[in-house]
């Protein structure tokens, strides 16, 4: 009796990972923590030096699940539609209101915020635009400009003596300049894929 081949696998469906897992949970966890994040800064008018410091360990924690849940998913094959959609409204809603609340209790200028906060949407959006093209993936720039972030806006929150003053404006500084540089680098690439993208399609012949 000849036995039937054994089944063929490859044109099966691809089962795409499930959104119930651990980077995702850390996403959400860093979305729950803005609006305790932006009560603690805002309380008392910011003068309450104990609900500073508290604010800047909250928002060390959400920063770091920031820079962990990416590399979780990447690693562990667990990047679903909901992270890559997730993930950067959570960032931006935690740098976003860190850095509108300096400014609202006045101690950022008004213009910082508006320089991290314009490239950080705009490249959102260029990212959301050329995904169809292709991913580009997180430079080291991009790398250190989110570190820079987090020191320096982690600086301003905490209720520093005034010697020290100066060195969260100098952290500041690094950070706008990362954060300007590699916009402008980001769009460089984008700019580049989208190049490639369209001549790698076929000539459409009248």
């Amino acid at each position: 009796m000849i036995k039937p081949p054994p089944p063929d696998h490859v044109a099966d469906p691809v089962q795409s990972p499930s959104a119930v897992n651990l980077p995702n949970a850390l996403t959400l966890l860093r979305l729950l923590l803005v609006p305790v994040f932006a009560w603690l800064l805002l309380a008392e008018g910011g003068d309450d030096a104990t609900m500073r410091f508290w604010a800047a360990v909250v928002f060390l924690l959400a920063s770091i699940t920031d820079l962990v849940d990416g590399e979780l998913a990447r690693r562990m094959n667990l990047v679903t539609s909901f992270g890559k959609v997730a993930d950067p409204i959570a960032d931006k809603a935690l740098t976003g209101t860190a850095l509108v609340g300096l400014s609202y209790l006045g101690e950022l200028p008004w213009w910082v915020t508006a320089v991290i906060l314009v490239r950080e949407i705009a490249v959102t959006l260029l990212r959301f635009s050329v995904i169809r093209h292709g991913v580009i993936p997180a430079s080291r720039g991009g790398k250190a400009k989110t570190v820079a972030q987090v020191l320096a806006i982690t600086a301003y929150l905490l209720p520093l003596p005034e010697w020290l003053i100066p060195v969260r404006v100098a952290l500041m500084a690094i950070a706008v300049i990362l954060t300007v540089a590699t916009g402008v680098d980001y769009w460089l690439r984008a700019r580049r894929l989208r190049a490639a993208a369209k001549a790698a399609e076929p000539e459409v012949r009248a």
